[in-house]
């Protein structure tokens, strides 16, 4: 599974960089529509991740459970488990510090 996600990786930087793929989005598009209140648009129609997707249709299929699982994986342990550890530390700040006020931005560029 690690030569099969570091070599789809790769395939899809390559891709990247020669211009026969691009990302469904920008960094500017993510702080516009940030700025303006709106990452619905973003957020609901692409994903704002940055993580890899492993996923594509020219894959056979048992080459796309893989990619699947791998998918997950890197989705749980960058994505939603960074999230509650920054949760909880910001809780844990806000508790310890009742008499001061703090300004949070997350994912903001």
């Amino acid at each position: 599974q690690v030569l099969f996600a570091l070599n789809q990786t790769l395939l899809q930087h390559e891709s990247l960089r020669a211009g026969s793929l691009q990302a469904p989005y920008t960094t500017e598009d993510l702080i516009k529509h940030y700025n303006c209140g709106d990452l619905n648009a973003v957020i609901f129609n692409h994903d704002t991740s940055q993580v890899p997707n492993f996923i594509n249709t020219t894959l056979p299929p048992h080459e796309q459970v893989t990619a699947q699982e791998i998918d997950s994986y890197f989705r749980q342990e960058l994505i939603y488990k960074r999230n509650e550890r920054m949760g909880k530390r910001v809780m844990a700040l806000l508790r310890e510090n009742t008499d001061k006020s703090f300004f949070f931005a997350f994912g903001a560029g």
